[in-house]
């Protein structure tokens, strides 16, 4: 049957003579599908869509295992790089990079920036070609080339207004001018990585290359029809001729890397970039598609309420000549422009809900440029809105399109009280509403668990959002001498403690949880070890003096670190809790004892122990941490070594306002004009982005629960309430024959309370056998969990009470005289 003009007038007609009825159908369809669709779009956006460069299929990330060492994903070294781009024979190409922090000097106020660095091969390989200029060749990366740059196209446009001529002039980056020779297109994305503004070619030297230093990350073309199990293949053939090819460091022996096992670890780019996200976007989606189905059980529910009201007319229409498959028809055609006019408010709810889904989500998440409401989601809002159309509106057209004239007549009799085959339908969907909305209830209530559980984890520091960050880097450019970097930090750091409301301040490599450390093994002197085997690998952090009580981690024995440590090279250390208590047993048994890098350093002696941190994140055990003084001699086979690049924290009530960082600016520009302020966060930032996966799956998953929380009880209120309404007769005789208000109120209760029960218990089995696929998302909390599953049941339990208890109390008070002249 095709959809005339007539009929479809005819469906609106009789829409809008019941106002409430179609604006309350609407407004549930519209938050059911307007949910599924904000949801649909990240999925579709981070999961679905291919990367944008051509032909997508063919990149592939590049890494290793070190079985071994325990290590499963190793990043790239230089000398693995060197033999698979000479050696590869499934690669088109390959190339590294890194993420990059540069500081611009010479135009106005000092500017930090991110870079990115990379071989001659990247660019290339994503065939992006560059608006302006060229991309690198192997000139530019080739040790003693020419100093270049290429500009992003943001970056472009904000420093240069888009000049068209900026190519062959130099911009100054940490006080070396390059030469601008390229500008990318305003389409340019660098894989997930917020956008750089300036890319600078990576030199290495193969003559000077050795085994080693793995803190490259790698990307390859594959040739055509080459699969990732090929290259990989292909990579675990070249691994031997790398071991044979460059010499082990100094102070490591062949030995060592061969016992590491390496093996190959490549990956579709794709899932490089999007990482473990995706089960929690279909956790997610799976529960926002159960809020559809309760709202559409909802609508059902309403449509039956509907269409028994029009038992006469489908009667009468029946036995005009009107077919079961015609009537059915027409009843289908009402519930699909109910499902469309629902779908279309639901977009627009959907385009709220994805700028708050962008605002909420998770720092982790993933091609968050790519979210949009595009062709893919207005196909799957439109296959949604058809989709609810049949289930809410198969029902009623099955159960009513053949009704026949007697019996529509009898059934439409106000005399009549409603049968009990009539209620059936209803109260099964009930049933289905409050079971669905149990399942969504105990994965709300695992992910509350969860978060309080986070939230009772010490991290190892305290008030974080009272601790201001931002960091600094001292190019060679500005002062050459180690000893000179860490007097202009310190100095640095004594004009921050005389900032007004700062309490103290801190200096180090890399600020708890902000992922900047790095891992290296750690010898202990009075360990035997043996031949060709690697001590465990440990986090490394630079601390200065005072570190610790800045970022309130307690000192658990021994001391801080002194700047005379610092500027007479002393050759000491500070270790972790958890390393003092594995490798010596308690934290006071560590004193005095002695560590090392490689075979080259110097021992150090062990002056303190320190409490754990988190640096991982709260969800992840604290790693093993070895602390180590600014600068030093001997260390890591480098004669003096110093961080360039540092962090600076300030505990001060103030942390977080502008007006604190114009101090902090004034304060640094006073020792060192030319040093920009970069990754100004509060601790607190930091720590909450630890929280953020958490807290993001807690609310979404818990707007859910409270949707489907709200449908089901409307669901049951409106059973109860029909109820009452279609019994008012009986009810009445009942009153006449003495029956108290308490008992009347409790018949209708009992009613409610069973079949929440049903529900609970069929939603009960349902989580069970369901909501172990979220164990990944929980922390120290069983997916059987008793406290959730029992304080979900008491709610709905308490919830079904309330929704039946309002209608009942209407039953109580019917007039049995008015009922039964009504009837």
């Amino acid at each position: 049957m095709g959809l005339h003009p007539d009929l479809l007038k005819q469906v609106l007609r009789r829409l809008l003579r019941t106002p409430m009825f179609t604006l309350v159908t609407l407004i549930t369809l519209a938050a059911g599908i307007g949910a599924n669709t904000a949801v649909f779009s990240v999925v579709e956006g981070v999961l679905l869509n291919p990367l944008p460069y051509p032909h997508p299929e063919e990149l592939v990330s590049v890494a290793h295992a070190a079985p071994g060492l325990n290590i499963p994903r190793l990043s790239m070294a230089p000398s693995h790089y060197f033999i698979y781009r000479e050696q590869g024979r499934t690669f088109q190409d390959i190339g590294l990079y890194n993420g990059d922090s540069l500081s611009v000097t010479g135009v106005a106020e000092p500017e930090q920036v991110r870079g990115l660095d990379v071989t001659d091969g990247i660019l290339p390989m994503l065939e992006i070609p560059p608006l302006l200029g060229r991309w690198f060749d192997r000139s530019d990366t080739a040790p003693g080339g020419a100093d270049t740059v290429i500009l992003t196209y943001g970056y472009w446009t904000r420093k240069f207004g888009a000049d068209r001529s900026v190519i062959g002039k130099t911009i100054t980056l940490d006080g070396k001018p390059r030469q601008i020779i390229g500008v990318m297109p305003r389409n340019f994305h660098f894989l997930d990585q917020q956008d750089p503004a300036v890319i600078l070619p990576m030199r290495l030297d193969r003559a000077k290359t050795q085994l080693g230093n793995y803190s490259f990350q790698a990307i390859a073309r594959l040739k055509p029809g080459v699969t990732v199990a090929q290259a990989s293949a292909d990579v675990a053939r070249m691994i031997p001729i790398v071991m044979r090819s460059f010499p082990a460091p100094q102070g490591f022996s062949l030995d060592l890397f061969q016992k590491a096992d390496l093996r190959a670890n490549l990956q579709p780019l794709k899932s490089e970039v999007v990482g473990d996200i995706g089960k929690l976007l279909w956790i997610l989606m799976g529960s926002i598609g159960i809020v559809l189905l309760i709202a559409c059980a909802n609508v059902a529910n309403l449509l039956l309420v509907r269409t028994e009201g029009r038992q006469q007319e489908l009667a009468i229409r029946a036995a005009l000549g009107g077919t079961r498959q015609r009537i059915a028809g027409e009843m289908l055609v009402e519930s699909v422009v109910l499902g469309l006019l629902g779908s279309a408010l639901g977009l627009g709810l959907a385009y709220g809900a994805l700028r708050l889904l962008v605002v909420i989500a998770p720092s982790g998440l993933p091609r968050l440029r790519d979210i949009a409401i595009n062709g893919p989601v207005l196909g799957f809002t439109l296959a949604a809105a058809l989709l609810a159309s049949l289930l809410f509106g198969a029902l009623p057209a099955l159960k009513y399109a053949g009704t026949r004239l007697g019996t529509g007549l009898r059934e439409g009799g106000r005399t009549l009280s409603a049968s009990r085959e009539r209620h059936h339908a209803r109260q099964v969907l009930v049933i289905v509403q409050v079971g669905l909305a149990c399942v969504l209830l105990i994965s709300s209530g695992l992910m509350i668990r969860t978060f309080h559980r986070l939230t009772q984890v010490d991290p190892g520091f305290a008030a974080p959002d009272t601790v201001q960050t931002f960091r600094l880097d001292i190019p060679k450019a500005e002062v050459e001498k180690p000893e000179d970097v860490v007097r202009m930090q310190e100095a640095i750091l004594h004009k921050l403690e005389a900032i007004p409301g700062v309490s103290s301040v801190a200096m180090t490599s890399s600020v708890p949880m902000s992922g900047s450390d790095w891992f290296d093994p750690v010898w202990a002197r009075d360990r035997s070890y043996n031949p060709g085997e690697m001590p465990p690998l440990r986090r490394f952090v630079l601390a200065a003096p005072g570190f610790f009580h800045t970022m309130g981690t307690p000192l658990l024995a021994g001391r801080d670190f002194t700047w005379e440590d610092n500027y007479q090279q002393l050759p000491v250390a500070i270790v972790s809790e958890n390393l003092a208590r594995e490798t010596w047993g308690t934290p006071a048994s560590a004193l005095g004892k002695q560590i090392r890098v490689s075979t080259t350093d110097d021992w150090r002696q062990i002056v303190g122990v320190v409490g754990d941190v988190h640096s991982d994140g709260i969800e992840k055990p604290a790693p093993a941490i070895a602390y180590w003084p600014m600068l030093k001699k001997n260390f890591e086979s480098d004669p003096v070594s110093v961080a360039r690049g540092v962090a600076y924290a300030l505990r001060t009530p103030r942390a977080g306002s502008e007006a604190l960082m114009a101090d902090a600016r004034r304060a640094v520009w006073s020792v060192n004009p030319n040093l920009p302020l970069a990754e100004v966060r509060t601790l607190g930032y930091y720590y909450d982005k630890s929280l953020a996966r958490t807290s993001f799956t807690l609310v979404m998953l818990g707007i859910a629960a409270g949707m489907a929380l709200l449908l089901g009880a409307v669901g049951l209120y409106g059973v109860i309430a029909y109820s009452v309404a279609q019994r008012s007769r009986e009810i009445g005789i009942r009153v006449a024959l003495g029956a108290q208000q308490g008992e009347v109120v409790g018949m209708f209760l009992r009613q409610g309370f069973l079949l929440a029960a049903v529900g609970i218990g069929c939603g009960l089995v349902v989580a069970m056998a369901t909501v172990r696929v979220m164990s990944s998302l929980l922390f120290h909390v069983s997916p059987v969990d008793p406290v959730t599953y029992l304080l979900v049941c008491a709610g709905l339990g308490a919830t079904a009470a309330l929704a039946s208890y309002i209608p009942s109390r209407r039953a109580s008070a019917v007039d049995p005289i008015v009922a039964l002249r009504g009837e």
